[in-house]
């Protein structure tokens, strides 16, 4: 099966979680979305971390991290370095 890797921001109660996860190339399993929403699944592998606390601190880094899937207030597509992916807009 062909993966490719999908950059995401989690975050938690308590902390912003940056990192890599592996899809699906295409097909069943291919969305960050059908990860968060498989019932079957407790816990979301990521790779190449980031966790920063929201309330300021320092910040680590790990090479591989599991979170609870039950601790995800919400998840995004991760800015790359060039800056965030933002669609045009018009102004009216």
């Amino acid at each position: 099966m062909d993966h490719r890797r999908e950059r995401v921001r989690f975050e938690t109660e308590r902390h912003r979680i940056d990192g890599f996860m592996t899809l699906a190339r295409d097909g069943f399993r291919s969305r960050v979305s059908d990860v968060l929403n498989a019932s079957e699944r407790d816990f979301i592998t990521l790779t190449d971390v980031t966790i920063a606390p929201l309330d300021g601190g320092p910040h680590e880094h790990h090479r591989y991290l599991t979170v609870a899937r039950r601790h995800v207030v919400f998840a995004v597509a991760a800015q790359d370095d060039e800056g965030p992916r933002a669609a045009p807009t018009t102004d009216s």
